[in-house]
């Protein structure tokens, strides 16, 4: 990839979690059309929850995650209860009793509840819940926070799978972003979940932080790679001041520029991949025999608010502050602040504060998107056959490539579209040819930036 074909294409894109993109969710869907939404679900219908713990006890500068840091416990006590509330509500407003096939804990830092009152949701979500035996259970943990009895409490509560936060084992870049984390601390960490029979460890790492080597990146993925998690992801920073004010601390000056972004992120790959971790989707590395990584060889994986996942589930409920669902109907989102959640919850109403209807051009191009970000390509006349459109509907999309196709970014065969493997960054930009959407010009035009850069 030369230079200049990475200026050129190193565009401020949506990470594509959900089409529509998040930045196009508005106040016409509230806690009545949320609530109409759930009791419209199917008899039967097998879904997924999302629970959100909006604290931390120290602020990492790189943060893009909604959260909020306590200094004592009565601020997580109370948001608990909220919690509770919501699930009664939530599960009330099911016309029957749901199946569940994945729980997910995020944050904020989850494990920041004591291991009572985890234990107390967990067992307010399987009362009010069908959870399967076989459901994955997974949760977001800073190691530097992690009890001992903490993790005892999680092997008790079932979790099957732990993603631990560490970004970068360098001194140097650790103080730059304000998360001083030892080897040794997360070592530790892992020990104690392995004890308690949860080998399914995921390590999240991102490159583009401050002070990044080529050569410090790849001890890091050497450190890490000691700890044999079965997945790896590794995060591109998303520089967002405009939206996270607390970036602002970082030294601006010490970023990496785009050319020395693409050079961590294949560094860190090519590390990967000498460790025997195949590469899943965007920035997600799996051993080969880890669900993640049969799912990716399988074509079977796929994209979420969470990221990548193998849970089949369509319907995600979320549950707490700022938390998304993901619904038939469209998307919902709960109230960012806490405050104005707890109105709503303590109210006996649902907080949801935004969200989007979907229309059936959004679920064909949703799926498109979907096969570009999991499997790199996507059969676009196939796909709107499938959708009962005319095989040409998104021929709009497919000229757009036309540059990309030039460039050895893309290859454009037909209606079928596939990202180049030295491409994969990149990905991102090939999708927003086919959202209806996207406004390449907006930035251009002046206006504050929506997105980060797709390196």
């Amino acid at each position: 990839m030369t230079p200049e074909l990475l200026e050129k294409y190193d565009t401020r894109v949506p990470r594509y979690t959900s089409y529509p993109t998040a930045n196009h969710f508005g106040p016409a869907v509230g806690p009545e059309t949320y609530g109409r939404w759930l009791a419209e679900l199917p008899a039967g219908e097998t879904l997924s929850l999302y629970l959100h713990v909006p604290f931390c006890m120290k602020l990492c500068w790189y943060c893009g995650c909604h959260t909020t840091i306590v200094h004592s416990y009565a601020p997580v006590e109370s948001y608990r209860d909220l919690l509770l509330a919501e699930i009664e509500l939530a599960a009330g407003a099911i016309p029957s009793r749901a199946a569940v096939s994945g729980i997910y804990w995020g944050g904020g830092t989850p494990t920041i509840l004591t291991p009572e009152d985890f234990a107390r949701l967990c067992t307010r979500l399987r009362e009010r819940f069908d959870v399967s035996e076989s459901a994955e259970v997974s949760i977001e943990i800073d190691p530097r926070g992690l009890t001992r009895e903490m993790a005892a409490e999680l092997g008790r509560e079932g979790v099957t799978r732990a993603s631990l936060g560490v970004q970068d084992f360098a001194p140097e870049v650790q103080r730059a972003v304000n998360r001083v984390q030892s080897f040794e601390t997360t070592a530790c960490a892992v020990d104690w979940l392995r004890r308690e029979g949860i080998e399914d460890i995921a390590i999240d790492l991102i490159y583009g932080l401050p002070h990044q080597s080529v050569e410090s990146v790849v001890a890091t993925v050497d450190q890490t790679l000691a700890l044999a998690p079965r997945q790896v992801a590794l995060f591109g920073y998303a520089h967002v001041p405009w939206m996270k004010r607390h970036q602002r601390l970082l030294e601006t000056e010490a970023l990496p520029d785009t050319r020395a972004r693409w050079a961590l992120y294949w560094a860190a790959a090519a590390r990967l991949a000498e460790h025997g971790m195949v590469p899943v989707g965007l920035d997600h590395f799996a051993a080969p025999d880890s669900a993640l990584g049969k799912a990716a060889a399988a074509r079977h994986l796929r994209r979420n608010f969470q990221g990548y996942t193998t849970d089949p589930a369509g319907t995600i409920l979320g549950l707490g502050a700022s938390a998304i669902g993901t619904l038939p109907q469209g998307f919902v989102q709960n109230a960012a602040k806490i405050a104005d959640y707890r109105e709503a919850i303590a109210a006996g109403r649902f907080a949801t504060a935004r969200g989007r209807a979907i229309t059936p051009d959004d679920r064909l191009r949703r799926d498109v998107i979907a096969e570009l970000m999991c499997n790199f390509e996507a059969d676009v006349g196939a796909l709107c056959r499938a959708h009962g459109f005319d095989p040409g509907a998104l021929d709009g999309g497919i000229a757009a490539l036309a540059a990309f196709a030039a460039d050895g970014i893309a290859t454009v065969s037909g209606r079928k579209v596939t990202v180049s493997e030295s491409a994969r960054p990149l990905v991102r930009s090939v999708c927003a040819a086919f959202d209806a959407y996207y406004d390449a010009g907006y930035e251009a035009a002046g206006n504050a930036p929506r997105h980060a850069r797709a390196v």
